[in-house]
């Protein structure tokens, strides 16, 4: 049993989406987890005495009431149980805690946020994270975009969850570059005002589908702020749900560009081959490794006599993810019925699978 920490993560016993069970017999705790629930998102059953076996077993997760100790003392020990303390000076609360096999004791008030996010876990069930990748480039048309879409294409073609995220407001949209401006679907004004815990399914169901995967982009009208805060809430929502998120960043650095970066497990920096392009590309990987400490570096070539994309990633002092040479036939303005990485024989969709083979986990290693 470990004390109250927001960085546990709750191991449940059951790992499908479901409700929780709430037992007690006190009406105002009872009506204090029931508010708490439904800023969750989570109707849950509630039990006024013993539990029947099954319903303690078969929700994801079961919060106890103190008064309820008592009557739990024979129960099932199961993972996924949490105590409410409502009295900060009882120290028997944790005598009390490992006798009903309890994960956690729970301070109410002080930690409602974490109790909601908990049942929030619940409910959406349990998942690994996603592996979120964030694409940028060393200086303006090094094809950052290009790369980004080819990404999320290949991942999903592959049969992985996958969300393609356009962290650039000012890039023209990702759905055009896809051919999916006119798909229904959320954009980014409609989540530019989220704080605090966005519902990870929601999000997925809300967003247009294109190609088997799910993107969040822009949409025609005027340029819409989207605030930190929002930023961490939708990433964090899409991390929740596994699978691959790729993220297309823009070179500057603000503090949404920042939160984005530090929701980052990697970055890929691309760099067409050029002194000029790792003269611009060293300056932007200064900024970016402040906050993503793992960043490499993504050639776009051809590489010419004496400048291989060895030594490209040696100037800039970062590890090489690869070297992508050109392709004939990328979409531009006009996608039409190609979108990059379509074509499974070119270099771009090769270096993406080889990516996901080597980052994705039962895909041939770990990232890092």
């Amino acid at each position: 049993m470990n004390g109250l920490n927001t960085s546990d993560r709750l191991e449940s016993a059951v790992t499908g989406a479901g409700p929780p069970l709430v037992v007690t017999e006190d009406a105002e705790l009872l009506d204090e987890l029931l508010r708490l629930c439904a800023a969750a998102g989570a109707e849950p059953e509630v039990c006024h005495g013993v539990p029947d076996r099954g319903s303690w077993e078969r929700a994801p997760l079961v919060i106890v009431g103190d008064d309820a100790v008592p009557r739990l003392r024979n129960a099932v020990r199961r993972a996924g149980v949490l105590l409410i303390s409502r009295d900060p000076g009882d120290h028997g609360i944790w005598q009390r805690a490992v006798g009903v096999g309890a994960d956690h004791v729970v301070p109410l008030p002080g930690c409602e946020a974490w109790l909601v996010d908990r049942i929030a876990d619940a409910l959406e069930g349990t998942a690994a994270p996603a592996l979120a990748v964030g694409v940028i480039g060393g200086r303006g048309g090094a094809g950052a975009s290009t790369l980004a879409c080819a990404l999320a294409v290949t991942a999903a073609r592959d049969g992985r969850r996958t969300m393609l995220v356009d962290g650039d407001p000012l890039g023209g949209g990702l759905d055009v570059l896809l051919g999916g401006e006119g798909v229904e679907g959320l954009r980014w004004p409609a989540f530019a005002q989220s704080r605090g815990r966005v519902a990870a399914g929601a999000l997925e169901e809300s967003l247009p589908r294109l190609r088997s995967l799910r993107l969040l982009s822009w949409d025609r009208g005027d340029t819409v702020a989207v605030p930190p805060e929002a930023m961490r809430s939708v990433l964090s929502a899409a991390r929740r749900r596994g699978g691959a998120v790729v993220v297309d960043l823009p070179r500057r650095l603000d503090e949404t560009v920042a939160e984005a970066l530090a929701q980052l497990d990697l970055g890929l920096l691309v760099v067409p081959a050029g002194l000029r392009s790792v003269a611009a590309a060293h300056r932007v990987a200064s900024a970016v490794r402040t906050v993503l400490p793992d960043l490499r570096v993504v050639v776009r070539g051809p590489c010419g006599a004496g400048l291989e994309d060895e030594e490209i990633a040696a100037l800039l002092g970062l590890p090489l993810a690869g070297e992508i040479p050109p392709e004939p036939g990328l979409p531009a303005e006009a996608p039409g019925e190609s979108v990059p990485g379509d074509n499974t024989r070119g270099p771009l969709a090769r270096f993406c699978s080889a990516f996901w083979d080597r980052a994705l986990p039962g895909g041939g290693g770990a990232a890092g």
